[in-house]
């Protein structure tokens, strides 16, 4: 809907390749906490692993808008996967952009094939959507930095070979954060246990530690100072100007961050929420049609066609808004944060409720392992708090209304 005639083409793969290598497998990655390197490898050779970075250093190339019908699709297959997928493209966009000609030519590469993987490290412990109070240290010395500090709940961390990460090289406040790439197996470098998680099973989740770990100044991405808002651009799903947004999202000369809050508005996680709430729509119509109650299918029960058709009333809505959000980032509109804002919240609120009605139709059934639903609903509920909860993004929308 609404799509051009190449994209309608990029979803058709995208779709295709879901259902071929990844849908049948989604129970096994999940219940044996499988990180499927091969699958991934396969994905990347349609494109998959730098959707948005540009051709010369292998990536795809492809709008905003073209990277969340990918992702919408490839979620469909399985939400966990495609989740850590959209975090290494976000990585991978992040060296093509702001990473010297020699980084993008050397990282890029090898990270647009999926032959190593990316993880994005931003949190800490003592410091989640407050993301600009982070302490990670890093301490120039000649040519190095030695890096100390911890970041949590880092998707991908231990397996990944690259890892973006914020630290700090100057004062407190935004200003003093700066970004550099670690290579897995520098010295210093360690992580702890992997966690264990409700969802998103399919991708390790581990700390990531920095002993003093020596980091060539050569790997960081940027200037000195420029992490936060590499970070947050990052986050946005796409180039929004923080630093010159009229309406306060940002910070100009000698400001300070409105409460370090102002761009923790991802897109791709709604994207892949999408694809949930797809997949269990479609679950959930097949199984009213061949589960029988008193004597007839449970599809000619009123309630639950009236049930349905709100379900997929809300998916078109919640992809509408999330379609609307990355032509605004793709075209660095004023309004592209807060309209991300919007689409996070109420697609990943909407999506997830979806996943749940639908687990809920299946009956007792839902709440078995053996039925993919439940799966989904487990995969997509992560998505209302990682990468600014969703009471942030009202808080974001909110200041946006009251500053007009």
């Amino acid at each position: 809907m609404g799509l051009n005639e190449e994209q309608k083409e990029f979803q058709k793969v995208a779709f295709n390749f879901a259902a071929r290598e990844m849908a049948p497998h989604m129970a096994e990655w999940d219940q044996k906490e499988l990180f499927p390197v091969d699958m991934m490898r396969k994905a990347a050779q349609l494109g998959f692993g730098g959707v948005y970075v540009r051709t010369d250093v292998g990536g795809a190339g492809l709008s905003r808008l073209d990277t969340s019908v990918i992702f919408e699709a490839l979620a469909t297959g399985c939400t966990s996967t495609t989740a850590y997928m959209s975090i290494h493209n976000m990585c991978v966009w992040m060296i093509d952009r702001f990473g010297s000609e020699e980084q993008r030519q050397r990282l890029c590469p090898p990270l647009c094939a999926m032959e190593k993987f990316a993880s994005y490290c931003l949190t800490e412990p003592g410091s989640g959507s407050d993301a600009a109070s982070l302490v990670t240290s890093a301490v120039r010395r000649q040519d190095h930095y030695i890096l100390n500090g911890s970041k949590a709940f880092i998707s991908g961390g231990g397996e990944a070979d690259i890892y973006v990460v914020m630290c700090r090289t100057g004062g407190p406040g935004p200003r003093g954060i700066s970004c550099v790439v670690v290579e897995k197996g520098t010295p210093g470098l360690s992580f702890g246990k992997k966690e264990k998680k409700v969802g998103w099973n399919s991708q390790p989740t581990r700390a990531v530690i920095f002993e003093d770990c020596a980091v060539p100044v050569a790997n960081r991405i940027g200037e000195e100072g420029q992490g936060f808002l590499i970070a947050m651009k990052g986050l946005n799903g796409g180039r929004i100007n923080v630093g010159e947004d009229r309406r306060g999202w940002g910070w100009g000369a000698g400001a300070t961050a409105p409460n370090s809050l102002a761009a923790l508005v991802p897109s791709l996680p709604a994207s892949c929420s999408l694809g949930a709430a797809h997949a269990s729509v479609v679950l959930a119509r097949d199984y009213l049609k061949v589960r029988k109650q008193f004597g007839e299918p449970l599809a000619n029960n009123q309630y639950l066609q009236f049930q349905l058709a709100e379900m997929a009333a809300r998916l078109v809505a919640s992809r509408l808004m999330i379609r609307t959000a990355a032509v605004a980032l793709q075209e660095e509109r004023e309004d592209a944060v807060v309209l991300c804002s919007m689409a996070k919240l109420f697609a990943t609120d909407e999506c997830f409720a979806i996943c749940n009605q639908a687990l809920q139709m299946h009956g007792g059934y839902g709440y078995l392992k053996d039925y993919a639903v439940q799966q989904y609903v487990r995969d997509s509920r992560v998505h209302q708090i990682l990468e600014g909860s969703n009471e942030v993004m009202r808080i974001l929308i909110s200041r946006s209304l009251l500053q007009e």
